[in-house]
């Protein structure tokens, strides 16, 4: 059980090695509490989808498997989305239309079609809730270097001193590609490392 919550944490993290949900993880980054506010909706939404199919997954015909899936998902997208509207408006309307194309998140229906549909409800929860907060961890950090430089905060609190020059490129487009691309490297360099010590071992 707790090998298939930790495996989305690092070893396939939906972001930095599965390279999943590309989206809503460049463009609503631009802020930390942006990027986690949408990686708690999209953990929201597999947790919860992943043990409904889990529950229902013979029941299900697999001609229809893929339309039911998405219905599902759909719900609780509808949920997490009305959720911030009445709860965290500014959030929400920050976050534009990426919270409802969580319905269309990779992540999620291939967690739903790949492994809560061929396990119990059980290890689906712990596969869905481990991807989902490697999800959430990943879209922290991206926004968090982004906020930083970009802004010289992280989760509005100052953290730069008066004076620093604000890169104004990482709250742009180019800043979100930018910071990806240097964070999956240095992703991939922390295991090479490990596999090297590994076998070194």
């Amino acid at each position: 059980m707790i090998r298939e919550f930790t495996k989305g944490l690092w070893k396939e993290n939906p972001i930095f090695v599965q390279v999943l949900g590309m989206c809503p993880t460049l463009a609503v980054t631009t802020r930390a509490l942006f990027g986690f506010s949408m990686g708690m909706a999209t953990l929201f939404v597999v947790v919860c989808s992943s043990v409904v199919v889990s529950s229902i997954r013979r029941f299900v015909p697999r001609q229809v498997r893929i339309p039911m899936f998405t219905i599902i998902i759909a719900t609780f997208v509808t949920a997490a989305d009305y959720f911030l509207k009445a709860n965290f408006y500014q959030i929400s309307k920050a976050l534009g239309p990426y919270v409802p194309l969580i319905v269309v998140n990779c992540l999620i229906l291939g967690r739903a079609e790949a492994f809560a549909s061929k396990n119990g409800v059980g290890r689906a929860f712990m596969d869905a809730l481990g991807m989902g907060a490697g999800f959430t961890c990943a879209l922290v950090v991206l926004g968090s270097v982004r906020e930083l430089l970009g802004a010289g905060s992280v989760f509005g609190y100052r953290l730069m001193r008066d004076g620093f020059t604000e890169w104004v490129v990482m709250i742009l487009p180019a800043g979100a590609f930018l910071t990806l691309g240097l964070l999956v490297g240095l992703f991939n360099i922390i295991n090479s490392k490990k596999r090297g010590a590994v076998r070194a071992g």
